[in-house]
Formats: structure tokens, C-alpha cells, sequence
């Protein structure tokens, strides 16, 4: 018998349409314990899941056995209809249709989940789309379009 095995990581980002700042403190906590269990029955753990109004930062480790394309359908899918029932949200609440995964190392995991941790802090003083434009120029990311990737 056969044994496959895998450790992958990977730091999930991705933005509430139009940037609108959907997400209030009131209703992160619920929403980031949904994804949680979105994850879960993916077999995909997360580790951290931060928020800030208008985007989201999830640290998870991908299962063997689902594709990562599936994983994040999966969890904004599900994560939007849900949010859109919950008492307090702008049904007109929508997440952007792209998203940035990148992959972490073992090694870094400890410094990308402080790293989410202090979102709150950290877009005090700088944008989301100047974060995103970092994390292409660090990943070496050639195939980005500001045309699309911000829909």
C-alpha cells in the first residue's frame, strides 16, 4: 500500500468587492470561525484567520486530497451566502472574484501568522492594493493585471 504525503501551506488574501468595508469587528469573529469550519471539512486546517473591512488574511494547511482552486471556491462560496444572512450585513455583500495564495515554507509559518495578526495595525498606514503589490514583487508574481485582479 501506497503513502502519500504532503505538508503545504499557503497564505490566502483576497478582497469584499469594490473594496466596500463590509467587514465590522461585530461580525469578523463569526465570520472568520465559518471559514474555520469551511476549512476543517476541507481536511485543510487553518492556523490564523485576520480581517480588516474590506479584505481578509487566512493562513491553512492545504489537504493532500483537494485542490487549492477548489478549496478557496469553496470558502468564499459559502463564507458570502452565509455572511449575507447575518443579522447587521449589506445583503449586497460580495468578495472580490480573484484572489492571491501564495505559498509559505515550513520554516516562515511563525512569521506570516504574526504577520496576519497585525493586520489591524498595519493597514493603519498602507493599502491593501500597496500590500497585494508587495507580495507579487516578493513571489515573483508575473501574471498580475490590476485590470482584473481588483474586480
Amino acid at each position: 500500500m501506497g503513502q502519500s504525503l504532503s505538508k503545504l501551506y499557503v497564505h490566502l488574501t483576497f478582497g469584499t468587492k469594490g473594496r466596500k468595508p463590509y467587514i465590522n469587528t461585530e461580525a469578523e469573529e463569526k465570520l472568520h470561525a465559518y471559514i474555520k469550519g469551511i476549512l476543517d471539512n476541507f481536511d485543510s486546517p487553518s492556523i490564523i484567520i485576520n480581517s480588516v473591512p474590506d479584505h481578509i488574511h487566512i493562513l491553512f494547511r492545504l489537504s493532500k486530497n483537494h485542490a487549492l482552486a477548489k478549496v478557496i471556491e469553496e470558502v468564499k462560496k459559502s463564507s458570502s451566502k452565509w455572511f449575507k444572512e447575518q443579522e447587521g450585513v449589506d445583503y449586497e455583500f460580495k468578495w472580490q472574484i480573484g484572489y492571491g495564495a501564495f505559498s509559505v515554507s515550513s520554516s516562515k509559518v511563525d512569521v506570516v501568522k504574526n504577520y496576519i495578526k497585525k493586520q489591524k495595525v498595519h493597514h493603519s498606514t498602507r493599502t491593501y492594493k500597496d500590500e497585494i503589490e508587495e507580495f507579487i514583487r516578493e513571489y515573483d508574481v508575473i501574471e498580475y493585471d490590476e485590470n482584473y485582479f481588483w474586480d
